[in-house]
């Protein structure tokens, strides 16, 4: 690491900190990171000439308002005055591992025989016998040996530890020199948007960084159960690894988060290190070393080094405690009103909301409460400004649902400038003759049937009556103006892949089950779904499956290059009149093909004839596909290079490879047909391409790389069942208009749009979001509200065609605080990674992956400048709203989505795009954030569901790093609607038996995929938090089993931990480190100049 300090401009102008004490390392404590310890093996060099020992009884002065005082460590306070560094005794020297000995003792032939360097005579004491303080070992050492308590050698570091020392570095440059600003962290509450007086942060304080005080009884005291230098046999270990707890990381419990968060240089004590007692990293759940186990021989004792100053992991912003105390704001029995000029509720919260005006929260989310009334105030603060709109959201059990509303032949009333709904925004002037449009402010007529007298306050008498001036969301009935062709019930067209490969695998079993099951269970279809069966593999497949039929009749059409549907009558029908002849049928279809021996598939012939099918009435293609379709109409070519992977040309594996696919989803958007694709790769099958069908449709992309029946099968089911059975809409044209002054700049998600105002979707389901970037267009009343309006025109599952409008009002505000106070982070993210996602098309991930970065630096840089202009340099401030923004953008950098490396496929990173692109506000937030539940502490009510709302009380949550997970527990992990349950090593066999009804790890079946029914109330409780963290509408528990230390599944559980260091990419408190370094040098003096990146 470097040990040479940085230059003062890296430092804000502040003067060079106070030299280091005697031991310590080459630049300080404070020019390594946090996370650094260091290597066995390895001494500091000897104090420089002339160096000064601490100021007895010295104390810190406070950092500032809100920062934490120095306390004093438990068991480090002397009886007596501190005792001067020099003065101290010499600790042990940390043990080799056996084989790292061996080579030591090597490269070290005459280790006692090195020449020593004399220290200042008047910086040692004269010693008339064995140091006060020292252990019986180290007296007889010291009688021995006395000289090696007068001097001090060079330090001497092998060539392997060096090694080591730098391939532990963070891959960010400068990460070294950030951590002399940022020796502790201090998270106290900031009044408002207040600095730190003056006063607190002189630069006069030169002797402000503290020392550990020395305790000699407790210094050099042997371990119990062994020799010195060795842990005891009997050390309890922290959650995790062992010693992790040691290095920095507190118990996992810890005070509430509140207010901006502010990282103060030294306002904790540092604690004395513990590496001295621990030789060498072992495993998780090792055993404690046995006793009696000696120190090398020929190794001297290395002198006192104080602990390094370290950011506290645990007091880091959390989105558990953020999202907790959301859920106690909003949670309570208290609805939230929509008309509250408050922010909303977070996407992850359970809410009651009720429509007072506003859309609900479901519909509606904008990244930021407060609008600024100009565009320079908005480029100042580097915000994202916009909305995601989810038009078919579900509402809570609890909510009233949308009312419908018939204006008859006349339709809707409407501004007749900018064609903007009525809604309740718009005020009534010339005793209610006239109604002043909220988006354009033209004045219109009142039609005479809608006239109404006004009251003292302006309002209309009737407004209570009418839901389109009482709600924020509506839904009208079209009239024949909005009707293009006569609307019909949507037709499901399942298209299952017959080929060799997904018999073999066990697609065509598992696809025929789950579509049995979601025709035939549950809630079943929405309202009015027709549904028709094809199979394919190089000819296509067509089934009669008319009711009036005693079985299924099979045609095929092997003249694949001019595709038609053989079957005018009975292709689709009516799922439950036809029962008797589909769930035959399905349960048939793996053994008609078990024989088959082709291996192409002809993808695309069946979009061609699921088009002619569906013409003119409009519907979803749902196709499970296997291989890269290599024949027919459509065929592709294997394109795939490694050579291209993590360079900037990968990106051409992102495009399309020709516009087959492209132009028939166009064909499918005219007609109203919407397309679902489930992939089930063994190798490269170009999802890039053949996602061209979902993308462009409004429908969904599905992946179940290298399938296993086992594995898979239940996961396959579930998501067929939830993509059938929520609601479902067709032929649908979504507009968002806006006040005067502001516009839509881009659209963002599954969608096709002809122009740069309407966006067209052939399917739109509850899950369907879509995101919308705002622009300028002049300058806002900062008087007024501005005004959001969202319509979507569709065609219902049953055939109606309806407009449903939703209408949000957000105050103006010339106050960049009020804009960082009332925005929305988990918004935001959904919007940028949306936006993130367009961009990969046309630029390299690198790039991307630095906007990102920069954007977040960015974000923070203008809250400290405009917001916290007064903090010292070495504070890191986070506005409260986006404290968790840093998290969020390195889980963002660490999705196979977008982060280095070459061991994403090309498939699986297309696909996650794909999700990031599709994916809501609350899917983005259990994409990025696992969520882990412990199961080994289960208090009394937990794990048991509420008798009235049936939601799972779940425990109290832990965090996502490796470091808090207790090798004793059990804990159940939540990511992206999977589910994995890790067992630790030293899971005691009364626990296990209670949980799975088995006694040892070993014993535990790894291949089930869900958790066993026990006669025991454990059991009971883990069946239950398994199904409370999965998605009500899936209704499975699919789980994998992980045993730390065993199974190889733990890589993947390791690498969804986004806190620790994985996927290419740093851990969290690094991660923030980096960020702080990068606004230090953002806020030195500079010249005008525009941000390297910006989304405005």
């Amino acid at each position: 690491m470097n040990g040479a300090p940085p230059p003062p401009s890296h430092m804000g102008g502040q003067r060079p900190p106070p030299p280091p004490p005697p031991g310590a390392a080459p630049g300080g404590p404070q020019q390594q990171h946090p996370q650094m310890h260091a290597q066995p093996g390895q001494r500091p060099p000897p104090p420089p000439p002339g160096s000064r020992p601490p100021v007895q009884n010295w104390q810190p002065a406070p950092a500032g308002p809100g920062a934490v005082q120095q306390q004093q460590q438990p068991g480090f306070a002397p009886p007596g005055p501190p005792v001067p560094h020099q003065y101290r005794p010499v600790p042990q020297q940390p043990q080799h591992p056996p084989q790292q000995h061996q080579q030591h003792q090597q490269m070290l032939p005459n280790q006692g025989m090195r020449p020593p360097v004399q220290a200042r005579p008047q910086q040692l004491p004269p010693v008339q016998g064995p140091a006060h303080g020292m252990s019986p070992p180290q007296q007889q050492h010291a009688q021995q040996y006395p000289q090696q308590y007068h001097q001090q050698r060079p330090p001497y570091v092998p060539q392997q530890h060096q090694q080591q020392q730098q391939q532990m570095q963070p891959p960010t440059q400068g990460i070294s020199s950030l951590t002399q600003n940022m020796g502790g962290m201090n998270m106290g509450q900031q009044p408002g948007m207040q600095s730190p007086p003056p006063g607190s942060h002189s630069h006069k304080q030169r002797t402000r960084r503290a020392y550990a005080p020395f305790n000699p009884e407790v210094g050099d005291a042997p371990s119990q159960g062994g020799p010195a230098g060795f842990p005891p046999v009997n050390n309890p270990q922290m959650p995790g690894f062992p010693g992790a707890g040691q290095q920095g990381y507190p118990s996992p419990a810890g005070p509430p988060i509140t207010g901006p968060q502010t990282f103060v240089p030294g306002a904790q004590a540092p604690t004395p290190t513990p590496g001295l007692a621990a030789p060498y990293a072992r495993s998780p759940g090792a055993a404690p070393l046995p006793a009696g186990t000696g120190q090398p021989m020929g190794q001297q004792p290395a002198p006192y080094e104080p602990q390094k100053p370290r950011i506290d992991p645990n007091q880091m912003p959390s989105p558990i405690t953020v999202h907790t105390h959301d859920q106690e704001n909003y949670g309570s029995a208290q609805p939230y009103s929509t008309a509250q000029r408050l922010n909303a509720p977070l996407a992850c919260t359970e809410f009651t909301a009720v429509d007072d005006g506003n859309s609900n929260p479901r519909f509606m989310r904008m990244t930021m409460g407060n609008v600024p009334h100009t565009e320079e105030l908005l480029k100042a603060s580097h915000l994202p400004l916009g909305i995601i709109v989810q038009p078919l959201a579900e509402l809570a059990p609890s909510e009233e649902p949308v009312k419908l509303i018939d204006f008859g032949e006349e339709g809707p009333i409407r501004c007749l400038r900018c064609k903007t709904y009525i809604n309740p925004h718009m005020v009534f002037i010339n005793g209610g003759k006239t109604f002043v449009c909220n988006m354009c402010r033209h004045e219109n007529d009142v039609p005479d049937d809608y006239f109404c007298n006004l009251d003292m306050a302006g309002k209309r008498l009737d407004s209570e009556m009418r839901p389109e001036l009482r709600n924020g969301t509506v839904e009208f009935v079209a009239t024949k103006d909005f009707i293009a062709r006569q609307p019909a019930p949507a037709s499901f067209v399942f298209a299952i892949d017959v080929t060799w490969n997904a018999v073999q695998c066990g697609m065509v079993a598992y696809a025929a089950a789950a579509i049995k099951d979601a025709l035939y269970s549950g809630s079943g279809l929405p309202a009015g779904v027709r549904v028709g069966i094809i199979t394919y593999d190089r000819s296509a497949h067509f089934y009669s499956l008319s009711s009036s039929l005693d079985q299924a009749q099979m045609m095929v059409v092997p003249d694949i290059q001019d595709m038609f549907v053989p079957i005018n009558e009975g292709f689709v029908v009516d799922p439950t009149e036809a029962r008797h002849i589909i769930e035959p049928l399905l349960d048939a279809l793996p053994t008609m093909f078990a024989n088959n021996r082709t291996a192409e598939p002809v993808l695309g012939a069946v979009v061609q004839a699921a088009h002619e099918a569906l013409r003119g009435r409009g519907g979803k293609l749902i196709a499970f596909q296997t291989a890269l379709p290599t024949f027919g109409p459509g065929s592709l070519k294997q394109r795939d290079d490694a050579k291209l992977h993590n360079t900037d040309k990968e990106r051409t594996l992102y495009e399309p490879q020709d516009a087959f696919y492209r132009d028939w989803a166009i064909k499918l958007v005219e007609d109203g047909i919407s397309c679902s694709l489930y992939l089930f790769p063994s190798a490269y099958v170009d999802a890039a391409t053949l996602s061209q069908l979902s993308t462009v449709t409004g429908g969904e992309l599905y992946s179940y790389p290298a399938f296993e029946g086992g594995r898979d099968g239940r996961r396959l089911m579930a998501d067929v069942r939830a993509d059938v059975q929520r609601a479902y809409g067709g032929s649908a044209v979504l507009r968002i208009r806006t006040s005067d002054g502001l516009r839509v700049d881009e659209h963002y998600g599954n969608l096709y749009m002809r122009n740069h105002v309407d966006v067209e979707l052939a399917g739109v389901t509850s899950d369907s979001a879509i995101g919308a970037l705002l622009q300028y267009d002049g300058k806002l009343d900062e008087k007024q509200d501005a005004y959001f309006q969202a319509a979507l025109l569709y065609t219902t599952s049953d055939g109606q065609r309806r407009i449903r409008v939703h209408n949000l009002a957000a105050p103006c505000t010339t106050l960049i605080g009020n804009m960082f106070r009332s925005s929305e982070v988990d918004t935001s993210l959904n919007l940028i990674a949306k936006m993130a996602m367009s961009e990969a098309l046309t630029s390299p991930l690198k790039g991307i992956r630095e906007k990102l970065t920069d954007r977040c630096v960015q974000i923070l840089s203008a809250y400290r400048r405009n917001c916290a202009s007064g903090s010292a340099p070495g504070q890191l401030i986070l506005p409260e709203a986006y404290k968790l923004s840093p998290l969020y953008n390195l889980a963002l950098l660490k999705s196979p989505a977008i982060r280095g490396g070459a061991d994403v496929p090309i498939d699986q990173r297309i696909y996650h795009m794909c999700l990031m692109r599709q994916f809501s506000v609350r899917k983005t937030m259990d994409y990025f954030y696992p969520t882990i539940a412990p199961l080994h502490m289960l208090a009394e009510g937990e794990g048991v569901a509420d008798e009235v709302t049936g939601v799972v009380a779940l425990p109290k949550l832990v965090r996502a790093s490796y470091s808090l997970l207790d090798p004793a527990g059990m804990y159940m992990l939540a990511s992206g609607g999977s589910l994995m349950l890790w067992f630790g090593r030293q899971v005691s066999p009364s626990l296990l038996q209670a949980a799975v009804g088995v006694s040892a790890l070993e014993q535990i079946d790894t291949k089930m995929h869900s958790v066993p029914e026990v006669p025991t109330e454990l059991n009971q409780k883990i069946r239950a938090i398994a199904g409370g963290l999965v998605p009500t509408r899936a209704g499975y528990v699919n789980v994998q089993i992980v045993r730390q230390g065993m199974d190889q599944a733990e890589v993947q559980f390791a690498s969804l931990l986004v806190e620790d260091r994985n996927n290419d990419n740093m851990t969290y408190v690094d991660f923030v480190c980096a960020i702080h370094r990068q606004i230090q040098v953002e806020a030195r003096p500079k010249g005008p100049s525009e941000p390297k990146w910006s989304y405005h």
